[in-house]
């Protein structure tokens, strides 16, 4: 009997602790600046951003190899502004 409670009493203490690290570490959403992968990726929407979005699509898109495409532009605070990275017609793979 005590060793099933042992158990729970780890498992409740692991489900209590683990999101909370998660979320400290940064991994439970988008942080600041660009987060994406070599398929695309969203931008913090900011006023300041507004001049210079596509180039900083095209720069991260660029790193992996790639073009970039804007796909939606929310204009408002806590939005994103989201790309897509796409192959160079030209490349063959």
């Amino acid at each position: 009997m005590h060793r099933y409670a042992a158990m729970f009493a780890a498992s409740i203490v692991a489900l209590t602790l683990c999101p909370a690290g998660a979320a400290q570490a940064g991994l439970a959403g988008p942080g600041p600046g660009i987060t994406g992968n070599d398929t695309g990726g969203i931008i913090p929407y900011s006023p300041e951003v507004t001049a210079i979005y596509r180039q900083l699509a095209a720069d991260y898109c660029a790193s992996w190899g790639r073009l970039s495409r804007i796909t939606s532009v929310h204009r408002r605070y806590g939005e994103y502004i989201g790309f897509v990275c796409i192959d160079k017609p030209w490349m063959i793979h």
